[in-house]
């Protein structure tokens, strides 16, 4: 658990406020979250996906030594002219890990490896196959500029500089700038803990008996594999009927064991809907109708000061809900980067009467022409749309009329870190 809590009111809506758009509740929720967890000290090795609580700096210039990009000769740039020259070939040679002993005198040159430390005396390197020996003579026409073939001195970067900025995910190729720079330890935040609680009384988990009236519990799986995916741990909270009784106790269990909660079905304001009615007498609740297809009902609360996400029923809803406000916000709870997708624009395989008033995002896939394809039904309860799409198209709040080659949004499924 973390040892850092927001603020009562971190969910709260303007009076009077009541559809609110994407953009806005995105912004809200950026202004207003906070990091929940706490920090630990980790060896590089095992910082990978984890998030940094400090910036990383350079313990040392990389390169530390200004050496040679290729196999050849090293030599003084002003010691050389004309369009060939004809320098003396010192003895030796500079070699990654073992460098020349001595400095090259004015007129010579000497052999240097790839990784070799440029000896002093010399700041350029011509190529080997550029060259020719002949006795102890080395023969070439020079390189067009000083400092060619070479890697400057902390080129890369400097000793005590900027390396990579506080709430980065750690990746494997940064592992590789951080152990350069001599880094062997790094602050991070631990891992956001976000349960997962399902409700609906028609729910069974996968391998239950069923009858016609009831259906599989397609969304905690779902939710559960987000959750790791996005690098926090996920704890599973359980399915539970209809029964606020039961519901109410299933909430104060995931406080005690979570830093974050979703909720799947019960977000709205029906009879049965006690997730809803649950965190809005006995919690801090704003009920949040976002201008979103699919979706709208989006529950924001805290429960015995743990925040929850109540998401839609519905796994096309939930999917498409967790991915656009799950996310950014359970990162920025994690100490990580606000982060929201990057997408691109395509042409269209498909026409649409968009009506104004909400955002839509519809399930869709790339064609052999690189035009955004979308499922052949909008209907939120069609889970096989989800396996058949490979990302989003995103249709802004306003009336559109899409036709075949329109330029549309398309949201990759890897920009969401799927």
């Amino acid at each position: 658990m973390g040892n850092e809590r927001l603020r009562d009111d971190c969910f709260a809506l303007p009076p009077g406020v009541d559809w609110t758009p994407v953009d806005e509740a995105l912004d809200r929720l950026k202004a207003r979250l906070s990091p929940v967890v706490g920090i630990e000290k980790l060896e590089i090795a095992d910082c990978a996906g984890r998030i940094l609580a400090r910036p990383a700096k350079a313990n040392r210039d990389n390169p530390a030594a200004t050496n040679s990009a290729v196999d050849g000769y090293a030599f003084a740039y002003d010691s050389v002219a004309g369009a060939n020259c004809k320098l003396a070939l010192a003895d030796g040679k500079s070699a990654a890990g073992n460098p020349y002993a001595g400095k090259v005198e004015p007129g010579a040159a000497v052999r240097v490896l790839t990784g070799g430390v440029l000896p002093p005396g010399t700041d350029t390197v011509v190529l080997e196959e550029d060259a020719s020996v002949s006795g102890r003579n080395v023969e070439f026409r020079p390189p067009a500029r000083r400092g060619a073939n070479a890697r400057r001195r902390g080129e890369d970067f400097k000793e005590g500089g900027l390396l990579l900025q506080k709430g980065r995910v750690v990746s494997p190729q940064d592992l590789a700038a951080m152990s350069a720079a001599g880094i062997e330890f790094a602050k991070v935040r631990r891992r956001l803990r976000v349960g997962v609680l399902s409700t609906g009384s028609e729910l069974r988990p996968v391998g239950s008996p069923m009858t016609p009236d009831q259906v599989y519990d397609a969304n905690r799986p779902m939710l559960l594999s987000l959750i790791r995916r996005w690098g926090f741990e996920s704890v599973d909270l359980g399915c539970f009927g209809d029964d606020r009784k039961v519901i109410r106790s299933a909430l104060d269990a995931g406080a005690n064991e979570v830093d974050a909660m979703l909720t799947t079905g019960g977000a709205s304001t029906g009879d049965e809907d006690h997730v809803s009615a649950l965190l809005s007498a006995e919690g801090k609740l704003t009920f949040w109708r976002i201008a979103v297809k699919p979706g709208r009902p989006l529950a924001m609360a805290l429960w015995n000061g743990v925040p929850v996400f109540g998401l839609p029923g519905n796994p096309v809803a939930a999917f498409v809900c967790a991915l656009i406000f799950s996310r950014p916000a359970l990162r920025a709870m994690a100490g990580g980067e606000w982060h929201l997708p990057r997408g691109c624009l395509v042409p269209a395989a498909f026409e649409k009467n968009k009506k104004a008033g909400r955002r839509e995002f519809l399930r869709a896939r790339l064609n052999g022409n690189s035009e955004a394809e979308v499922f052949h039904s909008e209907g939120s309860g069609l889970t096989t749309g989800l396996s058949w799409s490979d990302g989003l198209v995103e249709l802004d709040d306003g009336a559109a009329q899409i036709r075949c080659g329109s330029l549309v949004r398309y949201l990759p499924y890897s920009s969401f870190g799927i």
